[in-house]
């Protein structure tokens, strides 16, 4: 049919997901491949301060592509938003290394200390209180 796009699409359910699309057309009946569909939520800070907050859209599966009917699909649109579509990619990058384990450990995690260096300064702690 054509090239994927990144869009916005809103649900017979009500839900809105940002996703990059790809439309297929099956037996005369068009369905949306979505990658990595994501739900973002404006969030007003203190004072002038806002930002957004980004949770998948599908919460207890590892799968990152799904297919949608076009019947359950209100509307969609396409965007060049590239905040949005930076905010995305961010999203999948976190997601393809967790899904990598490539966590590395550094001093900004917090103090790194073996089990007994530990267990000697809480007991310390806890005597001294």
């Amino acid at each position: 049919m054509e090239d994927d796009f990144y869009a916005s699409i809103k649900l017979k359910t009500g839900e809105e997901i940002f996703a990059r699309v790809l439309p297929c057309d099956e037996e005369n009946k068009i369905t949306l491949i979505v990658t990595n569909p994501i739900i973002i939520t404006s969030v007003k800070g203190r004072g002038d301060s806002s930002g957004y907050k980004i949770e998948p859209w599908m919460k207890t599966t590892t799968e990152d592509m799904f297919i949608i009917h076009m019947n359950n699909v209100i509307t969609m649109t396409e965007t060049n938003d590239l905040e949005i579509i930076m905010i995305h990619q961010s999203f999948v990058r976190r997601i393809e290394d967790m899904k990598n384990n490539r966590h590395s450990v550094s001093r900004k995690m917090g103090y790194i200390a073996n089990v007994n260096d530990a267990k000697e300064l809480l007991e310390k702690i806890y005597n001294n209180s």
